[in-house]
């Protein structure tokens, strides 16, 4: 039998069970392409709905599956609003949902996920657990390594592949509200098939608990059961269970598929990333998610290599939990080879009828043995609808806990599917297992900040650097090749440096006119965020710069504080990575020489608001693993065009000049270098201190500009002052809903290639390789800079007139050596 024609030859997948049974699904009419109908030897439950769309029982497209999830991200995320949505987690039920989970916290965009489990982890604590009522197997373990990942108050949101109770979810919220209430939960299914009762008992629960309890799914209806459907769902279900053992005595057809191996069984390394969480069994964080969109087109590309050529109907194969990377790789596989029709589901531990009928969900079953030393003991395992399906390649995903003898074996997964066709690959990605919690040995004392004249060309008092000095070490790389290699995922783009830019003439001229023009602008911003700073935050703030961007501005707020109100404040610089957070070495040495609550973290502006979020998870990851408590990660800025701030000078999208130039008006120092041989457990991230370029050095004389304008200003500060105190400054993350349209709008579909406002696509221009800048119609002067950048590299300038912003730079979302635009020319260099 082969059934690769779509949706069963026409007919509705729960037809079988609805004439034998009288169960019907009443609801929407999405349900029948949702859903399908079938039996399981289960003494709660007779029938089982069965997904089209989850991957779990149904061979699917992967980008159905990641798709239908990453949707109901979507909506999850439009239901709480961006800062909710930034301060939530997403916690996905074992075995089916886990990967349904994962695809919610993607729709999400910057949450971390965590899943349910029924493996237990040596050594790692239980951070709650719950029961669920009808399933197979019903203890369900957390086991997160960051045990505050559970701890916090923002919106906990629960995915599950169907809600038919919601008893699980009661259990889930019962258990954790008692350990870690919170205001807000979200549930999210494909489904929810819910009596009405069983609705309004979960309405109740959330009035007893004084929280709000919203609820998200793609379809909705109640599945219709008559009287009596339990015992004769059992009877049936013996019958043909009976029939089928007599055909395997015999000569008749088997649907479990149960026959010698005949194809090929070979293994594939996918060269995993070290370190890299399999999935969400103990966590998986926004971080963990950049590091595996990075490595996913080489490990695709592996899989691809090893498919034989003729290959033309390939299933790729999870295993139970280990849902979430086997699809990914699918999908990206999937991408990778348009020709083929790549289909992904998992193997499962729950024991379905098998009835080879069109009207009927499960039409073959693989049986075998459970191949990774279960905590609840041997026992059988099941792949559906993997026999018969005319599958040329099956490539089996499985963890290096499950690669063991009896996966192997005469009876094992890989012989069975063997069986049923020509090529079996094995692909094994690392268990990730914790390290045990611990504090690791550091030094006594961390190094004094760099200071200038030694580093930098600022005065000594003017800023300390929390980095050491790699001035001595070549970490340059041409725009191209370092952007290659980014996009690539062959490194971060905190490993190297650019090519500082040597400007033009011309150039340096607009620089200059722009300094002249903006420097009351400048001045006044600066005094407001100032005095916001000291009204609300710490009238003796330690100023902490997010270097290098944000050091310019420190500086002037210092400034402005001694110039206004006779205060020396401290001022030091420190490094934050996007992806990996900030120096939490400089975090224990400010804490040890300051109160945390005094320190005030400073940056020039925000665009789509990623190092806010970033600032924010690094400060709650460096507590959570034991730092001094008490930073606040709010940022103050120079401007706040994404609106992603409350304290801030200014929310225009104007010219700050600093954003012109690179180390020429940062006091000569590169951007922040991590690099794992270059940067130690105990050392402050790097930096480069250029001192061949005093020559072209501006960056005292940026500063000494606008402090000039002090005071004509000071009457200007005072009354934008008054008018941000009484003003709603409360962040709506504009900027971030601006990113995501501009990204999907033009195909780029990466946040991370999108910079938005004056001052990144500055950036853009003299960091990456741009493919076009948008422009809002009628910017003036603040784009003469920009203008004259893009002409020099050959990048389009497109006029735009709905942009929030006053310009966008766009990195060339697919970028290969030389290559400028969707149409592959190469830039004018």
């Amino acid at each position: 039998m082969n059934h690769s024609e779509s949706e069963n030859d026409g007919v509705w997948s729960g037809t079988w069970v609805a004439e034998r049974l009288g169960v019907a699904l009443e609801g929407d009419d999405s349900l029948p392409a949702l859903l399908g109908l079938a039996l399981r030897r289960n003494p709660k439950r007779a029938h089982l709905l069965v997904s089209h769309v989850l991957g779990k029982h149904v061979p699917q497209f992967p980008s159905v599956v990641h798709g239908h999830g990453f949707a109901l991200g979507r909506r999850v995320r439009d239901l709480l609003g961006p800062g909710e949505a930034a301060r939530a987690v997403v916690l996905g039920y074992a075995e089916t949902a886990t990967g349904l989970g994962h695809c919610v916290a993607d729709g999400l965009g910057g949450t971390p996920y965590l899943h349910s489990t029924r493996r237990p982890v040596h050594g790692v604590a239980r951070a709650g657990g719950f029961e669920e009522s009808h399933s197979h197997a019903t203890s369900h373990l957390l086991l997160p390594e960051d045990p505050s990942l559970l701890v916090g108050d923002g919106p906990l949101v629960l995915v599950d592949d169907e809600f038919s109770t919601g008893n699980t979810v009661l259990n889930t919220i019962r258990d954790l509200h008692e350990r870690y209430p919170r205001r807000r939960y979200v549930v999210v299914a494909l489904v929810d098939m819910r009596s009405p009762a069983d609705a309004g008992r979960l309405e109740e629960f959330a009035r007893e608990m004084g929280a709000r309890v919203d609820l998200v799914a793609t379809a909705s209806g109640t599945v219709r059961l008559p009287e009596g459907v339990l015992e004769k769902g059992q009877a049936l279900v013996a019958r043909y269970e009976a029939e089928s053992a007599a055909r395997a005595a015999g000569d008749g057809p088997q649907p479990s598929g149960d026959l010698k191996p005949h194809g090929e069984i070979t293994r594939v390394d996918l060269n995993w990333p070290a370190g890299l969480p399999d999935g969400g069994r103990h966590g998986f964080t926004p971080a963990h998610r950049e590091r595996l969109e990075s490595a996913l087109p080489e490990m695709a590309a592996r899989l691809a290599a090893a498919l034989p050529e003729d290959a033309r109907r390939v299933l790729v194969l999870g295993n139970e939990e280990l849902m979430y990377a086997p699809l990914r790789l699918a999908h990206a596989l999937e991408q990778r080879l348009p020709s083929a029709e790549i289909r992904f589901s998992t193997t499962t531990r729950s024991p379905v009828l098998a009835v080879d009928d069109p009207g009927y969900a499960i039409r073959t079953r693989l049986v075998f043995p459970a191949h990774d030393d279960p905590a609840d003991g041997p026992g059988d395992r099941y792949a559906y609808n993997v026999a018969g399906a005319g599958f040329d390649t099956v490539v089996a995903v499985v963890d290096s806990a499950g690669d063991t003898p009896a996966l192997h074996a005469p009876d094992g997964l890989a012989a069975q599917l063997a069986a049923h066709t020509s090529q079996v690959l094995v692909a094994v990605v690392p268990s990730y297992v914790p390290e045990p919690l611990h504090l690791p040995e550091r030094p006594a004392m961390l190094p004094e900040p760099l200071r200038g004249p030694a580093f930098s060309s600022y005065a000594p008092e003017e800023v300390g650097w929390l980095l050491q000095d790699l001035s001595d070490v070549t970490l340059e790389a041409p725009t191209e090749e370092r952007e290659e290699a980014i996009q690539s995922g062959g490194a971060h783009y905190a490993e190297s440096l650019p090519v500082e830019y040597q400007p033009s003439e011309q150039y340096q001229e607009l620089f200059h006119a722009a300094l002249d023009a903006s420097a009351d602008r400048l001045a006044r911003a600066v005094g407001a965020v100032t005095e916001l700073v000291l009204a609300e935050r710490s009238p003796r703030p330690v100023l902490v710069s997010l270097a290098r961007a944000g050091t310019p501005v420190g500086v002037l707020m210092r400034r402005w504080a001694q110039h206004r109100h006779g205060l020396d404040l401290p001022h030091y610089a420190v490094s934050i990575v996007r992806g990996r957070g900030i120096d939490a070495n400089a975090l224990r040495w400010l804490a040890a020489h300051h109160d945390p609550a005094d320190v005030v973290f400073v940056d020039g502006w925000t665009g789509k608001g990623a190092i806010t979020r970033e600032l924010a998870a690094a400060i709650e990851e460096f507590e959570a693993g034991g730092g001094p408590a008490g930073f606040d990660p709010e940022i103050a800025v120079l401007a706040d065009p994404g609106s992603c701030v409350r304290t801030y000078g200014t929310r225009e999208d104007f010219l700050i000049p600093s954003a012109c130039l690179n180390s020429t008006v940062s006091g000569l120092i590169s951007r922040t270098v991590l690099r794992s041989d270059l940067v130690g457990p105990d050392d402050f991230h790097g930096a480069k201190f250029y001192r061949e370029l005093a020559g072209a050095d501006v960056s005292v004389h940026f500063l000494d500009a606008v402090s000039a304008r002090f005071p004509e200003v000071a009457d200007a500060v005072d009354a934008t002052v008054k008018e941000l105190q009484s003003g709603d400054r409360e962040p709506t993350w504009e900027g971030w809903k601006a990113v995501e349209r501009i990204s999907e709008e033009y195909g780029i579909h990466d946040v991370n290639l999108v910079k938005p406002g004056v001052g990144e696509t500055t950036r853009v221009l003299l960091r990456r390789v741009p493919w076009k800048i948008l422009a809002r119609t009628g910017a003036g002067a603040d784009l003469d800079h920009v203008r004259l950048l893009a002409d020099q590299r050959g990048v389009p300038v497109e006029e735009v007139s709905d942009l929030p912003y006053t310009c966008v730079g766009l990195i060339h979302p697919k970028y290969t050596r030389g290559a400028t635009g969707a149409d592959g020319k190469a830039v004018a260099l």
